[in-house]
């Protein structure tokens, strides 16, 4: 049997959770709904999801509190969603390491379709590399593994959003070269 690929739901209108559920079971997908940030918090641990779909606007903790947290400890794929479409929004929630942002009312394909793309490029990015195929670079006081998703610098363990540390490995690999945000974006969030 093969193992279904499990999303986690945050939104705390249950209406557009069980329908976004609905969507994604009917796709093969194991769910889980909660609806406030604390309850998210803790079914990162318990639930251990695929991917997360996030949405901002949450009693207590927010969306954007919740990215924050589960970034600090996890390259877990996020897709966040919400009404709030403004161009500063969209940017803080990709800068705080969200995978994707999608704006509220979306068309369920869609959603699906970017669930599925986020994952295939998670998976591609995690999968078991073979000893030859680490990837490393190593600077004097700086060491940057993307493999394993860690940075040292002067012997510290510095930790980074996955976006943020798969930006520096690019840029760290191409030394005295300059890339057009154009590029920066194909390569590293898939624009």
């Amino acid at each position: 049997m093969i193992n279904k690929q499990k999303i986690l739901i945050v939104d705390d209108d249950n209406n557009i959770a069980e329908l976004i559920s609905l969507y994604l079971t009917k796709e093969c997908f194991e769910t889980m709904i909660v609806n406030d940030g604390e309850s998210a918090l803790t079914a990162v641990d318990s639930f251990e999801p695929n991917l997360m779909l996030l949405d901002l606007m949450l009693p207590g903790i927010d969306g954007y509190q919740v990215c924050r947290e589960v970034r600090s400890k996890s390259p877990l794929p996020i897709i966040m969603l919400s009404a709030k479409g403004e161009v500063f929004d969209k940017v803080l929630g990709l800068e705080l390491g969200a995978d994707d942002y999608m704006e509220k009312p979306f068309d369920s394909k869609e959603l699906v379709a970017r669930v599925k793309a986020v994952l295939r490029r998670y998976k591609l990015a995690v999968a078991e590399p073979k000893s030859s195929d680490v990837k490393s670079v190593e600077y004097p006081d700086l060491i940057i593994n993307q493999t394993n998703y860690s940075v040292i610098y002067m012997g510290e363990a510095v930790e980074l959003p996955p976006k943020e540390l798969e930006l520096l490995y690019f840029l760290a690999s191409s030394p005295n070269r300059v890339f057009s945000r154009e590029q920066l974006l194909d390569q590293i969030w898939g624009y």
